[in-house]
């Protein structure tokens, strides 16, 4: 077998021949440099580091061409958290380098890049950074939102809620400046860029409105109409819906091809790698460049001098409707980079380690007591169809807009294009839409306004029996409070009114938190392969002194993750709460959901020629003593667009249409864990 020596010396060749090739100045260049958040003191020469101000990818070496004889479309790969983001960062020009002179931008001050007048001099400018993270305004939002979470769902607008094409032309301003506003944007760039992200139905909405996915496609519009020379795009994939998410990349391929923009994508192993990639960095821990070059040879490499992730190491092919393989051309998303679901399956159970076949069928499940009933549900803003207008058959008879029952006890998966209302839907659960106090929806028996000789249920009450992690509550919940009251927040009545949990609920917030340290705090030493005994000596007083704005995205939800499950509510809401974590911490989350304290993640150390083969341990220590996963008493309601982040114990599914089409909702049930159930999640996104 070939060494890695000898890879490493082919492919090195191979890219000495191929910059040569290239005749212009790169665009962005580096050479031999190291990077600080803040000018390093002294005492880092040597060798004494301040652990505040760490080196950020230590003798960093990298070079984007304007041209080559060979395309060049880059992807950066790593775990959440790793600092793919910090690196992308280094290459707009931000963070200090060290030495100055090593990071530089040749192509913007060449001859021929003057004589482009919408090409800008300062890389700030010229180099566009479109992230999606909650740190970057509202979870993915412009820096346009309303003052408060229910505030997009009023029909009354405000001055500051501008419309798509007003953010799209840079009107986001109550007393623009002429001098500040003065740029304008060519209107057939402004036609074509509406056009190819199938923003034409969305020009009029306020901003505010959009979902998740819509949101996401206006900000790399926004990107490309300020005609950057590189466009970097931070997990652009993440939270998109099937049917957006192939039709994304092959504009985003385009765009590549005509190197108008030039992209450098950052996305996570567990994401879908576009096939017209054709080179990767790959950022492993301790903020460092693991391997960078061609896609095939950091592949190749990585499996070659890395045998523990040789079977995660290897794309899969992306499958049509789990039957034929698609070849992976220019415009096919291939599968993961590294697929590490797969190393989380157990045979014949499920990754949470439910059995792949309930062996109780639905005929079989008692009658319970409905918590949410929806009848003839109908939500209109003007002309305007949100949810419903569509004609369902309910118990045998056809009735107009949304009927659905959820029961104590009962699973939930909620599906569906972006923009097709499930944001909506679950605001008017939650009572957050000004709309639910007049539609015909009971709440824990109740509805919103009292009627004669019947109570209504009050904000407090059903905030009391529901527990949510959302992007929108991401988006909005305050950096300022600690670890430790980001969970206790739970039994607040607001994101900053003060908790008031009794002994037994700090027990658990303690508990949480011992379980959940390696993800929460950046700093653990902790070891995945813990005993409970060691687990409960650990002491929790880290999460006192660590903010919620201090965490990563991806340990930011998970203590959003614990928050909603922690008080133990009558309804568990989770949308998109696993999107962004890395597939360990989402395995983790989701073991944690079903089981509690009584199951854990193990390797087996026994297993011959497969170290990575993983089992689910049960705890030791008493069941009765140990924090448990979702009972019988709870529904749960999950919203995903990913198939991997759907819980096991999710058995019944609505699949919402796009809205206003005048299409009713499909409805289903799974026999077992989604991973479990063939063609199951074909089923649902079928039209």
């Amino acid at each position: 077998m070939r060494t890695l020596t000898s890879l490493l010396s082919r492919y090195s060749q191979d890219t000495v021949l191929a910059s040569r090739v290239a005749q212009k100045a790169p665009v962005i260049s580096i050479e031999s440099a190291t990077f600080y958040r803040s000018f390093p003191s002294s005492n880092s020469s040597k060798g004494l580091e301040n652990p505040t101000n760490i080196p950020l990818f230590p003798d960093l070496t990298f070079s984007l061409p304007s041209s080559s004889a060979e395309p060049q479309h880059w992807a950066v790969i790593g775990q959440s958290s790793s600092g793919k983001t910090t690196f992308l960062e280094i290459l707009r020009g931000q963070h200090i380098c060290i030495p100055p002179r090593a990071r530089s931008f040749p192509w913007l001050s060449t001859a021929e890049a003057s004589l482009d007048h919408t090409c800008s001099r300062s890389p700030s400018q010229a180099i566009k950074y479109v992230g999606f993270s909650a740190e970057d305004g509202s979870m993915g939002r412009p820096r346009v939102r309303g003052a408060y979470l229910s505030a997009r769902y009023e029909s009354r607008r405000e001055d500051t809620d501008f419309s798509v094409l007003s953010y799209l032309k840079g009107n986001t301003e109550l007393n623009p400046s002429e001098g500040v506003q003065g740029k304008r944007f060519d209107e057939v760039d402004l036609k074509k860029v509406i056009e190819d992200l199938r923003l034409g139905a969305l020009v009029n909405m306020p901003l505010g409105t959009l979902s998740n996915g819509q949101t996401r496609r206006a900000r790399i519009a926004k990107a490309l109409l300020g005609r950057p020379e590189v466009l970097l795009l931070d997990e652009p994939f993440m939270g998109l819906d099937p049917s957006t998410l192939t039709t994304l990349s092959p504009l985003l391929h385009k765009l590549a091809q005509t190197q108008s923009p030039r992209l450098i994508l950052a996305l996570r192993p567990q994401d879908l790698l576009p096939g017209w990639i054709t080179h990767l960095v790959f950022i492993g821990p301790s903020l460092q460049i693991r391997i960078q070059g061609l896609k095939e040879m950091v592949l190749e490499v990585m499996k070659s001098g890395f045998p523990h992730v040789d079977q995660d190491f290897s794309p899969q092919e992306k499958k049509d409707n789990g039957s034929r393989t698609i070849s992976p051309g220019q415009n096919e998303l291939l599968g993961s980079v590294v697929s590490h679901a797969s190393s989380y399956k157990l045979k014949g159970f499920s990754q949470e380690g439910l059995p792949l076949i309930d062996k109780m069928g639905p005929d079989d499940e008692v009658s319970k007591e409905p918590l949410v009933e929806m009848e003839n549900v109908n939500v209109r803003y003007g002309e305007r169809q949100i949810l419903g207008g569509w004609k369902q058959n309910y118990n045998g008879q056809d009735r107009d807009g949304l009927w659905w029952t959820i029961k104590r006890g009962e699973r939930w998966g909620v599906f569906g294009p972006n923009g097709s209302g499930k944001t909506t839907l679950l605001s008017l659960i939650c009572s957050d839409h000004p709309q639910s106090y007049s539609l015909p929806i009971r709440i824990f028996g109740k509805e919103r306004l009292p009627k004669l000789g019947q109570p209504g249920i009050s904000i407090f009450d059903i905030q009391t029996r529901i527990g949510q992690s959302s992007p929108e509550i991401h988006g909005f919940f305050p950096r300022s409070l600690t670890v430790r009251q980001t969970i206790r927040n739970a039994w607040a009545d607001t994101f900053l009114s003060k908790a008031r949990p009794n002994r037994e609920n700090d027990s658990t917030v303690d508990s949480c938190l011992r379980c959940f340290e390696a993800e929460l705090n950046p700093a653990s030493m902790s070891s995945k392969s813990q005993s409970n005994k060691d687990v409960e000596s650990w002491s929790t007083e880290w999460a006192d002194e660590l903010h919620f704005g201090d965490l990563p995205f991806s340990s930011q939800r998970v203590a959003l993750f614990l928050r909603a499950i922690v008080k133990k509510p009558d309804l568990v809401i989770l949308d998109e709460a696993f999107s962004g974590m890395d597939d360990y911490v989402r395995v983790k989350c989701m073991l944690f959901l079903t089981w509690g304290e009584t199951r854990s993640i193990g390797y087996s150390s026994d297993t011959v020629g497969n170290e990575n083969e993983i089992k689910i341990i049960v705890s030791e220590t008493s069941e009765k003593s140990l924090l448990g996963g979702l009972t019988d008493q709870q529904a749960l309601i999950c919203v995903s667009h990913v198939k991997e982040e759907v819980p096991g114990i999710v058995r019944q599914w609505i699949c919402l249409p796009e809205a206003g089409g005048g299409c009713a909702p499909r409805f289903g049930r799974w026999h077992g864990p989604l991973e479990g159930c063939k063609n199951g999640w074909e089923d649902i996104w079928q039209s």
